[in-house]
Order: structure tokens, then sequence, then C-alpha cells
């Protein structure tokens, strides 16, 4: 089967021209537009029907396809309101709404491409898709439109888009947060390391400590893999020995598995830790003493991920990456040293 790879290797461009140059984008010149078609036709390549239908509107519909949901620990509602806010967006647009799950394994079996066409998918908005992921990989050669959740293209496409906030930004004012509050001595609960959200807090993690005068390197950072059970034992273990001022932690979840081993080892919170995490998860406002966190919408990520596929679809989309407003929260789980000088 050609792929809009075969006509743009053949064509002499980018992958990304040839798109443009198929959707009659005006940035691209003439005798390139004429050149890529020429190819086109040469080598009968068709660009994805599905696609198509859903951009007339003969087939209306927005799938969702989640990668890992099912290793999502049920303390997090960040999913369900990703749900609701895809839902909601396709309800303004008339179209159907479907959701489809698979991990890194299945997609192994099949690709992108084949998974969608199967299921009638004409275009499709992707979460929890991690850098190492066989479908991430497709994505610079889809022919599928599609949303990344939280996930940005290094090399972007016309009918690739993302939806995210700016993590790296976020995290860095987390942490100049704890440094104003007097704390040098900081420990980092991070996520996944194949997680695209994962590498940029890890960055505005350092980019603050830098900036501050403090070091990075030989800082303890441990992976958990955004679980609470993980961040428990990782944490648990580490405070046996060590004793740092804080910790901060790249999700809600992974700071309330640190302040769980915190507290099982007879520290106070913030005492003794203080603990900062990320998300605004329903559980940061629950827990004693409540977290002090990033929040983010991930209601409207999901409304604006639907607005964008639609606009993608449609060939409508001036800029493919949105970004939404983040907010740090402040609660009771950051102890002031500032205080007691």
């Amino acid at each position: 089967m050609v792929s809009i790879k075969d006509v743009a290797k053949k064509a002499g461009v980018s992958v990304g021209v040839v798109s443009k140059a198929l959707n009659n984008y005006p940035d691209v010149g003439e005798k390139t537009r004429q050149r890529v078609l020429e190819t086109a036709n040469e080598l009968e390549y068709s660009p994805n029907r599905v696609a198509r239908m859903l951009s007339s509107k003969k087939n209306s519909a927005i799938s969702l396809i989640s990668s890992g949901f099912e290793e999502n620990d049920q303390k997090d509602n960040n999913s369900f309101e990703l749900f609701k806010g895809i839902y909601f967006g396709s309800q303004q647009l008339n179209l159907d709404f479907s959701i489809y799950f698979t991990d890194s394994f299945k997609q192994e079996e099949q690709s992108y491409v084949q998974f969608c066409r199967e299921r009638n998918i004409g275009g499709a908005i992707l979460q929890g898709i991690r850098l190492d992921d066989p479908f991430f990989k497709e994505m610079v050669d889809t022919e599928v439109p599609c949303v990344l959740i939280d996930v940005l293209m290094d090399d972007p496409q016309p009918c690739v888009g993302s939806v995210t906030i700016q993590n790296r930004e976020a995290t860095k004012a987390l942490t100049n947060y704890l440094i104003e509050k007097g704390h040098e001595d900081i420990a980092i609960m991070a996520g996944t390391k194949e997680a695209y959200v994962n590498e940029e807090r890890l960055s505005g993690v350092e980019e603050a400590l830098v900036e501050s005068g403090l070091t990075f390197e030989d800082r303890p950072v441990f992976y958990a893999d955004f679980d609470d059970g993980e961040a428990y034992e990782k944490a648990k273990t580490f405070l046996q020995t060590h004793r740092p001022t804080a910790f901060v932690c790249f999700s809600d979840l992974m700071a309330y598995g640190v302040m769980r081993a915190a507290q099982d080892l007879g520290l106070s919170i913030p005492e003794d830790l203080s603990v900062v995490g990320f998300d605004d998860s329903m559980i940061a406002g629950m827990t004693s003493p409540g977290i002090t966190t990033v929040a983010q919408d991930f209601f409207e990520m999901g409304h604006q991920a639907a607005l964008l596929l639609n606009r993608i679809v449609d060939g409508e989309a001036d800029e493919t990456e949105v970004y939404l407003n983040y907010k740090l929260l402040e609660r009771e789980s950051v102890k002031d040293l500032t205080r007691q000088q």
C-alpha cells in the first residue's frame, strides 16, 4: 500500500509539504503542488477516504483513542474530565463521540492507520501516548487527522494537532514557589521517563534550580510512573536515610504517595516535609493537609481537542498547537522556612 511517505520521497519534498499540497494550503508553490499531485497520481496514492468523509460530514464522528487507560489509578479523575470535555465539544459540533482503548503492546500488533481504518475512524484524539509508543512514531507519516493530548511533535505536521499547557513553565513556577519558601534540599518524584510531560516538567525544575543558583546534578530523582503506590515505596525507602525539606511531584497521585510514606515513618506534613503536586486532581483537595499543586483544566483540554480536530479535518486550522492556562494553587502542604530565619 502506497503511503504519504512514499509520495514525499519520490517527489523530493517533506511529508508535511505533501499533506499541504493535497489539501490546497496556500503556502505551497504551484510548481511544487503540481509535482506532488502528479507523483500521487503516478503512485496511485489515495488519501484516507474516511477522513474525507468526516470532513464532508457524511461520517460525523469524533473518536478518542486512549492508551494505558487500564493502568490509570481510580483515585485520578483526570481522564473522566477529559472524556467529558471531548463529549461536550462533539455535541457542540453535532458529531458522534466514540472511545477506543489500546496500550503499547497492542500498538505493536497493528499500525495506527490500520487501527483507524478497521474502526472507520476518520479523525482521532489520542490520550496517554508515550514517546516510545509505535503510534507516536507513526504520527510523522500519518494520513489520519489527529490531536495529541499533552504531547508536541518535534516536527509539526498539518494533520497532527496538540492541546496542552506550558508544562515546563508550570513546574518551574512550582519549584520557584518552594525556593521562595526557603527550600533548597528538594527531591523530585517524576512520572514515566517516556512521557512527554515528564521531560518538560523535569526541565522546568532544572531551570528553576539553576537560575536560583542551586545545582541540579546529583539531585535525587525517582520515577514512579505517575502511580501513588510506586511513589509511596520509593519515597519510604529514601526517607529512611535522607531528609530533604521538600518533594516536588509531577502528579497529585504521586504527591499523595509521598505524603503517606512520610506519615507512616512518623513525619509530619508540612512540618517535617513539604510536598507539592501537579494537576489539581480530586485527591489534592481531599488529603490532610491539602496539596499545593498546579491546576490544569482537563475538561477544557478535551473540549479544545474536539474543536481543533474538527478544524484540522476541515482544513481550517491556522494553528495546530493549543496551549491552555494553568494556575498554581496554594494549600497547606508547604512549610515556609523563611519565617524561621
